[in-house]
Parts: structure tokens; sequence; C-alpha cells
């Protein structure tokens, strides 16, 4: 069922509840451990406060300082990109994906933008093997990417045929 674009507001409301998420996790985080520091929560699932000045995967971390606006400023094109397609409305999975990627990206920017780089700290690892560490931004711009995947595949109806004038 497609989303009214005049309900756009309310994925924006999940979008900030996301960011809200993603900062009040990384700020618990940042109280209770020092960098560096693990949490065995699990044999494969540790809290961990670790710090990425990069991208996904630490891409671009030691490039020098740069990648700090230069990934700023693809957040803040995508999130203008992301505000102009929620207002344009669309299927509910397809809406949520949006507003899932649109918190993420939002969260991991004020990190950005306030510290210079992004608070991670959800560890998986199995018998030497180590995840990278990541957040609650991360894990919303995933879920929503793969909702994007998962809509991009659903069958569309076609739309129903404009009203024609009938001819005396």
């Amino acid at each position: 069922m497609p989303s009214a674009p005049a309900a756009w507001w309310r994925w924006l409301l999940l979008a900030a509840v996301v960011v809200v998420l993603d900062q009040a996790t990384k700020a618990l985080v940042q109280a209770a451990f020092r960098p560096g520091e693990e949490l065995p929560v699990t044999g494969f699932f540790s809290l961990v406060l670790a710090f990425n000045t990069g991208a996904a995967f630490s891409f671009l971390a030691g490039a020098g300082g740069w990648q700090r606006w230069f990934f700023a400023a693809i957040a803040l094109v995508a999130s203008a990109i992301i505000g102009w397609l929620l207002r344009r409305g669309g299927d509910r999975v397809y809406c949520l994906g949006l507003a899932l990627i649109l918190g993420g990206a939002l969260g991991n920017l004020y990190d950005r933008l306030t510290l210079g780089k992004v608070v991670d700290f959800l560890l998986f690892h199995y018998a030497g093997w180590f995840y990278p560490a990541f957040n609650v931004a991360d894990s919303a711009i995933t879920v929503g990417a793969a909702l994007l995947i998962i809509d991009s595949f659903r069958q569309r109806r076609a739309p129903a045929p404009a009203a024609t004038p009938e001819k005396r």
C-alpha cells in the first residue's frame, strides 16, 4: 500500500527515533568504556569502544582528515535526496527503508561533525575472526538497504488508467 506523500513527516519521525537511539547508545558506551576496552557478552559478541574516522570497514580511515568532511558531505547530500524521496511517498517497505537509512546517516553524521569520527561499539567475533565494530546507525543503514533491495524485487500494480471524457 503506497504511503501518502502528506504523511512523509511520520517517516522523518522514525528517522529521528533512529538518531536518538543511536546517540543514546553511543553516549552510554562512551560513559562506561575507555577506548579499546572490551566487555565480552557471549562467546561471539562483545561491547567495545572504538572510533572510526573512515567509512564502512574503516575505508579511508588513515587518509589524513579530509575524509571527515568528504563523508559528511556525502551524508548531507544523501539525506537531502532521501528526504525528497520520502516526501514523494511510496510503498511502506520502500519508505521504511529510506527512513532507516536517513536516521543512520544522520546519526553517524552527528558523530563526524562533533567528534571527527564515528563511535562504534558492537563487535561480533569467532575463533580469532572479528567483524569490524559497528553501531545502531550502521545497523539501521544495513536494514534499510536490505529493505530497499527487497522492495526492488516486489511486483508493482500498474496504475489505474486516467479517466477520459466520454465522446458524444
